[in-house]
């Protein structure tokens, strides 16, 4: 497997990030070594929040809401998924499957030694995340979900979802920054856009970001369906807080907050909101918001 790095030169300069990467090894079941970053800021002895990212995007999605955790008394971690951000990235689309995102971030999270967590999580770090807090209930104390789901191909995945695996698999040069742009409400300084660009410096480095639309479980027979479903069963038991914070405008989540409040225990009688103004890349739109509900909610 040919594993590409991002140079360091590509990240100067980023707007409101000027936190530096903590850099950790690990070695999947296939004797693969990977090298995962992730922003780790905050009182060591401050609650746990730990922000899992989706695709296309890295942890300087979460700049915004890292600033206002950190003072509000949080320690907040922030890993960049592999084939994004800082980490590692395999250079083929075969190299990625669902299986193999759980099992690098397992690997990274058991190394990191986080325990008593808030986990917070959008999008694919939704995917990702819940299949940690169902391995690892005892590590989690709460859980956030915004914009999120984690399908286990029952149900369609609709045309908006449909639409945008279509692009992401035929489109020639996968443009990350006006991805971004595109499913957030505001407007991005071009700084912004070229943050999102940053850890891509040629094509070949997106595969990770391309493959993703074409992991998702969306059928019955996805490989990773079942392993969803056993999840599933773990989190129907989860009778730990569990908050939801999805938008008002993002077509390809929109109600699956309704769908976690139905099946989860842990989401009976807690302050779920929607929040206004927000894209499906909602901590651009409203990320401060969700930081000061999420320290309410902390106490």
């Amino acid at each position: 497997m040919e594993i590409l790095r991002t140079p360091e030169s590509c990240f100067a300069d980023l707007p409101d990030f000027a936190w530096q990467p903590t850099y950790r090894e690990i070695t999947d079941s296939q004797g693969h070594t990977l090298r995962i970053a992730s922003i780790e800021a905050g009182s060591a002895d401050g609650p746990c929040v730990l922000l899992m990212h989706g695709e296309p995007s890295w942890s300087f999605l979460y700049r915004f809401m890292i600033a206002k955790l950190v003072d509000g008394g949080c320690r907040v971690v922030a890993p960049d998924l592999v084939g994004f951000g800082r980490s590692d990235k395999p250079a083929a689309t075969s190299d990625y499957t669902y299986a193999r995102h759980v099992e690098w971030m397992s690997r990274w999270f058991v190394a990191s030694e986080l325990s008593d967590v808030t986990l917070f999580c959008q999008d694919w770090g939704g995917l990702i995340g819940l299949r940690l807090v169902a391995a690892y209930p005892e590590r989690f104390a709460r859980v956030v979900t915004a914009n999120t789901f984690l399908p286990t191909g029952d149900r369609p995945a609709g045309p908006a979802f449909d639409a945008w695996k279509q692009f992401s698999q035929t489109v020639p040069v996968f443009p990350v920054g006006q991805i971004i742009q595109r499913a957030t409400v505001r407007k991005l300084t071009d700084a912004e856009v070229a943050a999102y660009d940053a850890p891509y410096p040629e094509e070949r480095f997106k595969a990770g970001a391309r493959i993703f639309p074409a992991l998702v479980p969306v059928t019955p027979d996805n490989p990773e369906a079942p392993a969803n479903r056993a999840a599933w069963e773990v989190l129907s038991g989860f009778n730990k807080p569990w908050l939801t914070l999805f938008s008002d405008q993002d077509p390809i989540t929109k109600g699956g907050d309704q769908l976690f409040q139905k099946l989860v225990p842990g989401t009976a009688e807690q302050p779920h909101h929607v929040m206004v103004g927000g894209g499906h890349f909602l901590q651009e739109d409203v990320g401060v918001e969700l930081a000061e509900r999420i320290l309410a909610w902390l106490g």
